[in-house]
């Protein structure tokens, strides 16, 4: 017997803000750690592409199989947040990040590339699982319309951790590996920086573990195992514009990280900025900055603008600055593609809130399926590393300017079917 299930900001809303403002800044923490663990990927890609002399295809693995993990990992873990809950399947997600991390010491001590792509895909799995949990559930503390307001304002804290991880990666990754005047690459000098990660997932899996954070009941699974029926629909899939919404994180994710796995050597390139790769990866640090001040200001716009509209207008900016990068040369090309990172900044949370909104009971569902999507990043920096390889770097580009055009058509048309 099919039931009906009313969102969840109603049932919850009575008595329960200071209960929400607590459970948004715990939550924080999480998505400041899985900001940084991701964008210290484009740290790591430089430096192993030096130690095992690989070609921007084989250096474009490390983002494959980190987010290849969403892929094969997103639904079941859908289903897992599902069944146990978010506070649990935040924990799980901790625990196995942790693990990741571990891993790196003894692929740095046996220096084996193989082993690293498996660390970062334990790594990545983690980091799926607690995505798939804490997403939908800052969307869900609190009333639906303004849900791409305050998941924008938690992923400004996501922003910070991928400002803050270039300069940690360059200091303590590629200024140790270049240190030495002629000396080679040292896979070992990850140890250190990815032990320290490890204690501090495993602390925060600990921490999370005990917290008192408020319930969702309507989110997760009907102890009988009935059928939910919620809007006429028994099945998030059957919401286009979560579909569409998939396709579009997708697309951004892709772009995203491709544009940031290239930055250190597209600046290393003499016609742009001839930066030594330390230099450069510092630089790194205002393409992520740009993101974590959007978010803070698209939290407050999105306040007045509908939020759509403010995703179209992010996405043709985008688009722009990236064709200015490749048609360009020297400090006009390296700052257009660092500032791309400003209007990249309120793309995913505002795709995310878009798509589940009035899934009710099929957020989870809805949740993993997003999540999946993800897998953009595995395959489109991929994709841009052979297409680097064979037509050169900066028109290799054109790529995410491609993503971009379907950002821009979700956030005007798309987010509304």
């Amino acid at each position: 017997m099919a039931s009906t299930a009313q969102g969840s900001s109603a049932s919850y809303s009575q008595g329960a803000d200071g209960q929400y403002r607590f459970a948004l800044v715990s939550l924080t923490s999480l998505f400041f750690m899985w900001g940084f663990i991701t964008c210290l990927n484009d740290i790591l890609i430089p430096h192993l592409k030096a130690v095992f002399s690989l070609s921007y295809t084989e250096a474009m693995l490390i983002q494959f199989c980190f987010f290849g993990a969403y892929f094969l990992v997103s639904l079941p873990a859908g289903a897992l947040v599902k069944k146990l809950g978010y506070q649990k399947g935040i924990v799980t997600g901790l625990s196995i990040a942790a693990l990741g991390c571990l891993i790196f010491y003894p692929a740095a001590e046996l220096e084996v590339y193989a082993i690293f792509l498996g660390a970062l895909f334990v790594l990545a799995s983690g980091i799926t699982i607690l995505q798939v949990a804490a997403n939908p559930y800052v969307n869900a503390l609190g009333s639906v319309e303004t849900a791409s307001s305050r998941l924008n304002l938690t992923q400004a804290f996501n922003a910070l951790g991928t400002t803050v991880a270039p300069y940690f990666g360059a200091v303590l990754i590629l200024s140790v590996a270049s240190g030495a005047v002629g000396s080679e690459p040292d896979a070992g000098v990850v140890k250190l920086p990815y032990l320290l990660l490890a204690g501090t997932l495993a602390l925060l899996a600990v921490i999370f573990s005990v917290l008192k954070l408020p319930k969702i009941n309507e989110h997760t699974d009907n102890a009988d195992g009935e059928v939910v029926e919620h809007n006429g629909k028994t099945s998030a899939l059957q919401s286009k514009h979560l579909v569409l919404g998939a396709v579009g994180i997708f697309v951004y994710v892709g772009a995203e990280v491709s544009i940031g796995s290239f930055l250190v050597n597209f600046l290393a390139e003499s016609h742009i900025a001839a930066m030594e790769e330390a230099e450069a990866a510092k630089y790194i640090t205002y393409y992520w900055g740009g993101a974590m001040v959007g978010r803070f200001i698209g939290s407050a716009v999105m306040q007045k603008i509908e939020a759509g509209k403010v995703l179209g207008f992010n996405a043709f900016m985008a688009a722009t600055l990236v064709v200015v990068a490749m048609l360009t040369s020297g400090h006009i090309a390296m700052w257009a593609i660092l500032l791309v990172g400003l209007f990249n900044s309120i793309m995913f949370p505002t795709i995310f809130s878009l798509s589940l909104r009035d899934l009710g009971p099929h957020t989870s569902q809805g949740s993993g399926f997003l999540c999946l999507a993800i897998v953009g990043g595995a395959i489109l920096p991929l994709l841009q590393g052979m297409l680097a390889d064979t037509m050169g770097l900066q028109p290799s580009f054109f790529l995410p300017v491609i993503c971009y055009g379907f950002i821009l058509f979700f956030g005007l048309k798309g987010s509304k079917m």
